[in-house]
């Protein structure tokens, strides 16, 4: 039942990004609709990988966990207005490019922690791998998406490998956590992208 609500919020969520990126200003058009697509589907691939028993199959810890040193929440959260009761919003100026560069060290930060776990211990080897590849081509697509600025190669796989032992369990219950948080990063990323579209911040 839980992934069910998970899907929905999910579909919810990305039926709303959809119409603000379809009702926004012309802020670079071609290049933000790209990417708005690309982490759209990257919202979408989490949930079905989140949805199958393969990654977090036997694991009852629900934990959640963000380890990426990324600020994307505050960076990205938009500029404080009046009669508004959102606790995310800031006092100061959103920056469209504070943004994006915390969104890259998301993507950049996931990308190595990905492909260093698919060369730690697995449980199975096939199916993990067949799992989380589909989920290391959309990030790899979205930090060459123009939108994106220049990566920042402040983390590699042999930074984040040290998460991973020798026991294949501990391995996958680390993994299913982080891909949990990764999964709400998303959220939030896919908001940002569409309120960037909207280009409201310009108003």
């Amino acid at each position: 039942m839980a992934n069910f609500h998970l899907y929905l919020a999910s579909c919810a969520l990305l039926l709303t990004l959809g119409w603000r990126t379809s009702t926004g200003l012309p802020l670079r058009t071609d290049n933000c609709a790209q990417c708005a697509l690309l982490f759209k589907g990257l919202l979408l691939n989490i949930t079905e990988l989140l949805d199958n028993d393969i990654l977090c199959y036997g694991i009852t810890s629900d934990k959640v966990v963000v380890r990426s040193k990324a600020e994307t929440s505050l960076a990205c959260a938009p500029t404080l207005t009046q009669n508004s009761s959102c606790m995310m919003q800031r006092n100061s100026p959103f920056s469209e490019s504070e943004c994006l560069m915390n969104i890259m060290k998301d993507l950049v930060y996931y990308d190595a922690a990905i492909s260093s776990y698919l060369k730690s211990p697995l449980r199975s080897p096939e199916e993990e791998v067949a799992l989380l590849s589909p989920t290391l081509g959309i990030i790899k697509s979205l930090k060459n998406c123009s939108l994106m600025p220049n990566e920042e190669n402040d983390t590699s796989e042999e930074d984040v490998a040290q998460m991973w032992g020798s026991d294949t369990y501990t391995n996958r219950q680390e993994m299913c956590k982080m891909m949990r948080g990764f999964y709400v990063r998303t959220i939030t990323i896919n908001r940002a992208v569409g309120y960037i579209a909207s280009g409201d911040h310009r108003k």
